[in-house]
């Protein structure tokens, strides 16, 4: 079944907030008993998320329908914009209404936006670094199973651009791919008639390993963009001297901050970089009363 980001948003706030507290085993009562053993669930409190690092703040949004999921009358007041520069000391949100309510909510909420904050940090980092040259950065599907959607948003916030975001949006032909088919001809063929049988028409992107292979690809034709895999500096030169424009390069592969602005010098259209969304630092986000 089709899910609309607003649903995938609410089921994924809903499936964090049972895994939180429902038992599974089914013997103890379902909820926050920590908050629910001392406080009136009547009790009316403040709290403020309080920024304590250098960043990017992501998720603001996100945290407001955490609020408004766990209880509906919560009052939210968002004070930044994600996407913002923060530092320490920065408040982001407040909210007020049932202490328990905002007691249940506080760590998904931190756990949410730390992660994206972290990400989109990242992000930036890397744009800034290239934003002399007309070349994008891109995730990949080096993510967290059922956390993709937040990640990929927090990519985006950061400044980067969103490659495919599952297995259903682009035919990539990667290495094994090609290995299994026997060459890069066939596999691409393969792909086309595919395209052709199913009366779709989704974009075809190929890894290639050499520039032997980037030849292969263009005497193929009909593909969307193609991939240098661990291409050097040097060999990403060439490629983009040999391609001369005809279809979109992107480089990928092992790229860090150290080494991106060089990359993006050589003329390839976009940089893929797995490590914005499995090796970054989230940012140090605290919900404190008030």
């Amino acid at each position: 079944m089709f899910l609309d980001p607003y649903d995938m948003i609410k089921e994924f706030i809903q499936r964090a907030l049972l895994e939180d507290t429902l038992d599974p085993e089914g013997v103890i009562p379902r909820g926050d008993h920590s908050a629910l053993s001392c406080l009136d669930p009547l009790e009316q409190k403040k709290a403020k998320l309080i920024i304590k690092d250098e960043g990017i703040i992501a998720g603001l949004s996100i945290a407001k329908e955490i609020f408004y999921e766990v209880d509906k009358d919560l009052q939210v007041h968002i004070l930044l914009k994600d996407g913002d520069k923060v530092k320490h000391g920065d408040i982001g949100l407040t909210v007020a209404g049932s202490a328990t309510s905002i007691l249940l909510a506080e760590r998904l909420v931190l756990n949410t936006m730390q992660r994206m904050s972290g990400i989109a940090t990242k992000t930036r980092q890397f744009v800034d670094l290239i934003s002399h040259t007309d070349c994008k950065i891109l995730d990949t599907r080096k993510t967290t199973p059922n956390f993709r959607y937040f990640e990929k948003m927090a990519v985006k916030i950061g400044g980067g651009v969103n490659h495919r975001f599952g297995l259903y949006d682009m035919i990539m032909l990667k290495d094994n791919h090609v290995d299994y088919c026997g060459g890069i001809s066939n596999t691409i063929q393969r792909a086309k008639a595919y395209n052709q049988k199913l009366g779709i028409q989704l974009p075809i992107e190929v890894e290639t390993r050499s520039l032997d292979e980037v030849k292969q690809v263009l005497d193929a034709r009909g593909v969307y963009r193609i991939m240098l895999d661990n291409f050097s500096v040097e060999k990403c030169k060439e490629a983009v001297d040999f391609v001369a424009g005809k279809i979109p390069l992107e480089a990928s592969g092992g790229i860090t901050l150290d080494t991106i602005k060089n990359y993006a010098e050589t003329g390839v259209d976009y940089v893929s970089v797995g490590c914005l969304t499995y090796s970054y630092k989230s940012l140090d986000i605290s919900l404190k009363a008030f």
